[in-house]
């Protein structure tokens, strides 16, 4: 099979296009035909070392698959041969193949692309452990969006919406806010275009009850300064590249809360309420509530331009690998 090998550390330039035996399943294993594997920004920051998971060299990146089941190891009793699933690779997604535990596979939905299922579990799970789980976002509170043109930052917006919540998406450009605005958002800002804070005020009034914050650098303390009392700003990531420093007064002056997201962690020590998650927005998209975007695929021979796209910040919705 062929596969994306890094094979020492550094930018998306550095990857190589690899030949590699197919894999075989071992127990409690099964072999997936890879059809779709979704590019997060996480890919982008393990493959420089720079991520909390770091894999010894070689590795493939890759996160999240979806595909077709091809082989079965023993001990494995509730996947057949040609099931549809989804799965959470952490590495190994950016190939023809993989031989993954089947503990970490759920099956798809007919009506549900290998796409779709590719881009929808790690933004969607993220955003719903955040907006739901951490902050306990209310249908009568308002929640801010950071970054909300990107695949978590929109996933944001829908489930603020499916909640009953008012959101409000910030964004770098206007076409970038007219896609939250076409996703639900009831206000947006181009915090470029406008100071960060006064359009809080504008959009906010008495600021945020919470803020989702994936974009970090002079964003997030702007933001922080603006939420409103017993606000909750939810730490996501820092895709602007810089770690903040806000000054813990401002929690107390704010009687507000800085909560950190990491869903990765949620989803292995929680699995019974990252799966009701999933249910939850599953159930959401049939009802037509949420509608994951795929906003462009690229062939495994383009998985590095992918990852050059997404630590530019060039993407919106999700980007997927189609093998």
């Amino acid at each position: 099979m062929r596969a994306v090998i890094c094979e020492q550390w550094g930018g998306p330039e550095s990857l190589k296009i690899n030949v590699l035996a197919d894999p075989v399943p071992g127990p409690g294993q099964v072999v997936v035909k890879i059809a779709a594997a979704g590019v997060n920004f996480p890919d982008v920051l393990i493959i420089q070392k720079k991520y909390q998971i770091q894999p010894e060299l070689p590795f493939t990146p890759g996160a999240e698959i979806a595909g077709t089941v091809t082989a079965i190891g023993e001990n494995v009793t509730h996947f057949a041969i040609g099931d549809r699933v989804a799965a959470l690779c952490s590495v190994g997604g950016f190939a023809e193949q993989i031989a993954i535990d089947a503990a970490k596979c759920m099956k798809l939905p007919g009506a549900l692309s290998f796409e779709v299922a590719a881009g929808f579990v790690l933004a969607y799970g993220t955003s719903w452990h955040a907006v739901r789980d951490r902050a306990a976002l209310k249908p009568h509170e308002t929640m801010l969006v950071l970054g909300a043109a990107g695949g978590v930052g929109l996933a944001a917006v829908e489930i603020g919406k499916a909640i009953g919540a008012r959101v409000v998406a910030a964004a770098s450009t206007d076409e970038k806010c007219a896609l939250a605005r076409a996703h639900g958002a009831d206000e947006t800002i181009n915090y470029t275009n406008e100071d960060l804070r006064a359009g809080i005020k504008r959009s906010c009034g008495g600021g945020p009850d919470v803020i989702y914050d994936p974009v970090g650098g002079k964003y997030s303390e702007a933001a922080f300064r603006s939420i409103g009392w017993r606000g909750r700003h939810l730490v996501i990531g820092f895709a602007d590249g810089s770690i903040p420093a806000i000054p813990l007064n401002l929690t107390l002056l704010k009687g507000a809360s800085l909560v950190g997201v990491f869903w990765g962690d949620f989803a292995r020590r929680e699995p019974a309420a990252h799966e009701a998650g999933i249910a939850e927005m599953l159930g959401w998209m049939k009802q037509g509530k949420i509608k994951p975007l795929i906003s462009k695929t690229y062939s495994l021979d383009e998985a590095p331009q992918a990852l050059v796209d997404m630590a530019a910040r060039r993407v919106t919705g999700k980007i997927v690998i189609t093998p």
